[in-house]
């Protein structure tokens, strides 16, 4: 396991970079870590560096948003927050998106536990006063 401490959003793309070298062929990467800790923007980081040109946001209303990076592959980003049980993954067609060759990128992962694949790179944010630390 790697850990990096960030005390600067400036070194955000580096780390992104480390984290995609770890997770290499790996295509669900959970995101785990307290409200305000930093997910999403790591996540923002992390799809820029795969050359998204879209806008990032949240998709704390929508679930899911999709993306494509510079290579053409889908990218889907996940945040379960505002889910209330597993069956809204499961109505959502959770397969379609986590056993497909896309990139998903999940925020709040604990909500759907049971239903993730086995193969799962899990990336560990944990605020602390002015710095991050990242564990992958």
């Amino acid at each position: 396991m790697s850990e990096v401490i960030i005390n600067s959003l400036s070194e955000l793309p580096a780390v992104a970079n480390q984290v995609i070298q770890a997770f290499g062929e790996r295509n669900v990467i959970a995101f785990q870590g307290q409200m305000g800790a930093g997910k999403t923007t790591f996540i923002k980081a992390v799809c820029i560096s795969l050359g998204v040109k879209e806008t990032i946001s949240s998709p704390t209303f929508s679930i899911v948003n999709e993306y494509l990076s510079a290579s053409g592959r889908k990218i889907y980003h996940f945040d379960f927050y505002r889910i209330k049980d597993i069956n809204e993954a499961y109505d959502m067609g959770y397969e379609e998106y986590l056993y497909s060759d896309a990139l998903c990128l999940i925020e709040w992962p604990e909500k759907i536990e049971s239903i993730l694949p086995l193969n799962v790179f899990y990336v560990s944010i944990n605020s602390k006063v002015n710095t991050r630390i990242i564990s992958f």
